[in-house]
């Protein structure tokens, strides 16, 4: 039974939520509004903006709107055309004479954006008849205002330029409160004076003398043209009669002439006949002559284009010829570029892995060295030096054993030198010196001279002074 009741509260939950949803929706659709082609749709309320001023209405002709509720509301301008009739009487004119103008006037609502935005300010809610009697006030005194700047005769005679001067002052006024002039009838135009009548009736006395100056003038044309008739007949009949006998003469020479010709015109034939007869004999042999010509010619041709076939058949075979002949070279010149290239290569190839070798080796070799000096890379290098070290003397001694001394000649007193040595002990002394002593040597690798070495230099630089000094007294003696 529960079960019942909660299905039950949810049908009757699920209709409700229908319900609203539908209503919503109808309620949505009833706002939005069409506009037919014979009105205008205007939506007034909050419809936004137009610079920083709000818009008092939003016209629509042609379309449809949605119609906001509470803040927004419509009405319909009716586009019915206004048919107004104005008998304008006593409008006095530019010459001070008054006359009664009956006329109609056609007006309806303009759909122009502008002018539709005016109509929508000053004629809603109004009804036909009030649009009606506001625009007869406006034309009442446009066409007033036009009557007075034209005189009589032009108001009456050009009745173009009156109507186009009427319907624009009429129409300018109209577009200001949203209405456009459609038509323009003006039925007569009267005056109390008869100024108009009268000149009606100038007119019409001027059109019966020129009517009547016309038949006159007819009436005479008539009788001189009666009297040319008659002289014209007489003069035609001697002159038909004077034409027959001279046809007749004429005739008759014609005859005599045509006999003539006759025969002149049968020999000529004749004549012709047989130069045409000799004349196409002559152009059945031209004609004969001039095809074989053209068979030689064309022989000539055949033949030379058979040997010129034949000669270029052979050119194109030896151009394709030397072209496979310049293919194969080309190929074996690739051939031999890439097993040069890979020569090459091969040959790098062995020399990279040669030095790779011989560096691995040697590396090899230092580690071991740098294992027996018990891991102290210095001392490594000290013995790689000591190794070397009879072979870097022998450099130096090398430096200055080219040196070709033909004869020294000295000149030396004894105590002249400094310290109370020679000079000549001390020039040999300084050429000993000159060679880079091994602390340099050691010094320019980066290492320092093992400390035995070192110990030594002063017995060193002793022996070379003693050997100076007996070379100075050898040289004495």
């Amino acid at each position: 039974m529960g079960f019942d009741s909660g299905s039950g509260y949810a049908v009757i939950l699920i209709t409700v939520i229908v319900i609203v949803i539908f209503g919503t929706i109808t309620a949505l659709f009833s706002r939005y509004k069409k506009c037919p082609s014979d009105k205008i749709l205007v939506v007034y309320g909050k419809v936004g903006k137009v610079g920083d001023e709000n818009r008092s209405s939003k016209c629509i002709h042609g379309g449809a709107a949605f119609i906001w509720p509470v803040i927004q509301h419509y009405e319909f301008l009716d586009l019915t055309p206004l048919s107004i009739e104005v008998n304008l009487q006593k409008a006095l004119s530019k010459q001070n004479i008054r006359v009664d103008v009956p006329s109609r006037f056609t007006v309806g609502i303009s759909t122009e954006p502008g002018v539709m935005q005016n109509a929508a300010e000053r004629l809603l809610g109004l009804g036909l008849t009030e649009i009606q009697e506001l625009s007869k006030d406006i034309i009442f005194g446009q066409l007033r205002l036009v009557i007075a700047t034209m005189d009589i005769e032009e108001i009456n005679t050009d009745r173009d330029k009156f109507l186009e001067a009427v319907s624009s002052n009429v129409e300018t006024e109209l577009k200001k409160i949203g209405l456009r002039l459609i038509n323009v009838n003006v039925t007569d135009i009267n005056d109390e004076s008869g100024y108009i009548e009268a000149l009606g009736k100038e007119a019409a006395a001027k059109a019966v003398n020129d009517a009547k100056k016309s038949v006159a003038e007819k009436d005479r044309d008539g009788a001189i043209g009666e009297a040319k008739a008659r002289r014209d007949q007489r003069v035609q009949v001697a002159e038909a009669d004077a034409t027959a006998v001279e046809g007749e003469n004429r005739s008759r020479i014609t005859v005599a002439n045509s006999e003539a010709e006759k025969r002149e015109k049968a020999a000529e034939a004749e004549r012709r006949a047989s130069a045409a007869e000799k004349v196409q004999s002559a152009k059945a042999l031209e004609e004969a002559y001039l095809a074989e010509e053209e068979a030689e010619i064309s022989r000539a041709r055949r033949e030379k284009a058979t040997k010129e076939a034949d000669v270029l058949v052979h050119a194109e075979v030896e151009k394709k010829k030397l072209e496979i002949e310049a293919e194969a070279q080309a190929e074996e010149f690739r051939r031999i570029a890439r097993g040069e290239a890979d020569a090459i290569f091969a040959k790098m190839d062995a020399q990279a892995r040669g030095t790779k070798e011989m560096l691995e080796k040697q590396a090899e070799g230092f580690q071991r060295l740098v294992e027996a000096a018990g891991g102290i890379p210095e001392k490594a290098v000290m013995m790689m030096i000591a190794d070397r070290l009879p072979e870097l003397v022998k450099i130096q001694v090398e430096a200055i054993k080219g040196i070709n001394i033909d004869k020294v000649t000295v000149w030396d007193s004894m105590g002249g030198g400094k310290d109370g040595k020679p000079a000549t002990a001390n020039f040999l002394s300084g050429m000993m010196q000159s060679l880079p002593p091994l602390q340099d040597v050691f010094n320019s690798a980066g290492l320092d001279l093992p400390k035995y070495l070192l110990q030594s230099k002063e017995d060193d630089t002793a022996k070379k002074e003693s050997k100076s000094q007996e070379m100075v007294e050898n040289n004495e003696e």
